[in-house]
């Protein structure tokens, strides 16, 4: 979604290619409040603007406090692990690569992704969703604002999947991926987080921390390490990509972050906008099309299908032609100086698999290239912080 006065070059444009909704999946289990023909919840992206910000004062977020002092330090939310050159051979920047899921519930799909990255020395970034990590009878201690106490559009955790969690996350983290926060209850549309003001977002951000430090206590009922040190979380992306911006932001700022991955945007090199990298889903032509999108699986799904789950039988046309634009966005990077691909993606199998299919194959096929990098946010960032925006290079392609 576009926010009025967003500053993007050609905001036309955009508007043309954004298709803003995103829909994560429930939670094993964990009813929606509406359901797509693939079991996910899902809306017809809007290109209205989201609500001004409310003025309405903050329902703090009021979660337990840990029962326990950890015993040992934590291990950080974004791990930078490996450096790159500023230059290839080439006199080129690398390419870098940056996929990354947002919620991250799924214990099998944590499984595959992680498999596939290890193939092909690749870094990803996982926006977790807090409810993931929080057990639902402990629910009604996430006061969100406008919203009863404990609601929540993509569910609540149980137990042992709190648990399994804890404990794939601490090992993801070992292996060199981020963990950035998706926020909390996925508000979306009309009656969503499009109003929030900076001090709620304060609040949101909060209840994310505290989720994660005591939500694998609650599920055990005994001391159980947090998975990582959530004030090391640098980066978010916004449930459905909405937000007021400046609102957000200034609360991420206050917070330390460092990146925004919500914003829709070009192929080009990032820039900092509101004090943050600005890390954005890219508008490209779904291949065979002159249909505008964003690198985001809903939003691809939305442009060929309209979000409705297609006969099984054309799954392997609608992968190849997933597959075919994340090819022809890459060659524009490649032909204008190596910007960045951002890559979104959802632990889903919406419309037959066919989005995950794509992006496994494409990692697969790219991240070996030799000027190529599969990095997480936090590794370009890294970069950015140590080499700058090559001159001349941050304009639209």
């Amino acid at each position: 979604m576009v926010r009025p006065g967003a500053n993007l070059v050609g905001a036309a444009l955009v508007v043309a290619a954004v298709l803003a909704g995103c829909a994560d999946v429930p939670l094993e289990g964990a009813p929606s409040t509406t359901t797509s023909p693939s079991g996910s919840r899902a809306t017809r992206p809007s290109h209205k603007p989201p609500p001004a910000p409310a003025t309405a004062k903050p329902t703090p977020s009021r979660t337990p406090t840990p029962s326990h002092t950890p015993t040992s330090k934590l291990p950080a939310a974004a791990p930078v692990l490996r450096s790159f050159p500023g230059r290839l051979p080439s006199g080129k920047p690398p390419l870098f690569v940056v996929v990354s899921f947002d919620g991250a519930g799924d214990l099998a799909l944590w499984a595959h992704w992680r498999a596939v990255a290890n193939q092909v020395n690749a870094r990803m970034t996982f926006f977790l969703s807090g409810p993931y990590l929080y057990p639902g009878d402990h629910r009604t201690d996430y006061k969100p604002p406008y919203h009863r106490p404990g609601a929540s559009d993509i569910g609540w955790g149980d137990a042992a999947n709190v648990l399994a969690r804890t404990k794939v996350l601490r090992a993801a983290i070992a292996e060199g991926h981020e963990i950035g926060t998706h926020a909390n209850g996925h508000f979306c549309g009309k009656t969503g987080i499009g109003r929030w003001t900076t001090a709620q977002w304060t609040a949101e951000l909060s209840a994310f921390d505290q989720m994660v430090r005591t939500g694998p206590t609650l599920a055990a009922g005994k001391t159980v390490e947090p998975p990582f040190d959530p004030s090391t979380v640098k980066g978010m992306r916004t449930p459905c990509l909405e937000g007021n911006r400046p609102a957000y932001r200034q609360a991420m700022v206050q917070r330390g972050m460092l990146y925004d991955a919500s914003a829709p945007g070009y192929i080009t090199w990032p820039k900092k906008q509101n004090g943050l990298w600005d890390f954005p889903l890219e508008s490209v032509i779904l291949a065979g099309t002159s249909k505008k999108t964003l690198t985001m699986d809903y939003n691809l799904w939305f442009a060929q299908t309209q979000a409705r789950k297609a006969p099984l039988a054309q799954a392997p046309a609608l992968k190849a032609q997933v597959l075919a634009t994340y090819q022809q966005a890459l060659a524009k990077s490649r032909a204008s100086g190596n910007p960045p691909l951002f890559l979104g993606n959802h632990f889903n199998s919406w419309n037959n698999s066919v989005y995950s299919d794509a992006l496994t194959d494409f990692v697969k096929q790219t991240c070996t290239q030799p000027d190529v990098r599969c990095v997480s946010n936090m590794e370009l960032a890294s970069w950015l912080a140590k080499y700058g925006v090559p001159s001349g290079q941050n304009r639209p392609s």
